[in-house]
């Protein structure tokens, strides 16, 4: 099921004395907080928080959010979760959210009936994402998210076809 609203990064901390907060992004990266104008406090979108300025610092992300003015009503908002709303976010096509991946059954592209298992959990190692498949049994296995090896992506069904390279699942030779 896609969600309309995905958490981006969590208040950290203070920053200086005017209210700004230090947000730790569970984003790609601190410049894809910059676009947002508004964020949630909550995962169905019912507590909004204007985003009056955004800056890259290092890998955190320093916010100055409306309302919050003063070092100690900033303090109050540390460790709150951030979430966005889809509609909001500008991605290239043929991309997705780590959160939309999730759950989704991963099968054999060449043998549709064929399923290895669910999509549990997605590492970022920097050259290419790895893909944790949990087959029923509760056995875990990685495959390299790379385009000879995730043939379709369809989040709105929740199915992922995959072409696995030989090796990766116990009946591969």
């Amino acid at each position: 099921m896609i969600k309309p609203y995905l958490e981006v990064g969590q208040i950290v901390s203070t920053h200086g004395i005017k209210g700004e907060v230090r947000v730790q992004p569970w984003c790609d990266s601190t410049e894809f907080l910059k676009q947002f104008k508004t964020l949630y406090f909550d995962k169905k979108g019912e507590r909004s928080i204007k985003v009056l300025s955004c800056r890259p610092n290092g890998n955190i992300a320093i916010m100055k959010l409306e309302g919050i003015d003063t070092v100690e009503q900033a303090a109050l908002y540390r460790n709150k979760v951030l979430f966005m709303n889809r509609k909001d976010a500008k991605i290239a096509p043929g991309t997705y959210f780590i959160q939309d991946l999730i759950d989704c059954a991963v099968i054999d592209a060449d043998d549709e009936s064929k399923k290895y298992g669910t999509l549990t959990d997605v590492s970022q190692t920097g050259a290419n994402d790895v893909w944790h498949i949990t087959d029923g049994s509760g056995k875990e296995y990685l495959i390299p998210a790379i385009p000879p090896v995730v043939i379709d992506t369809d989040v709105e069904k929740g199915i992922i076809k995959i072409r696995p390279l030989k090796g990766i699942f116990d009946d591969e030779n």
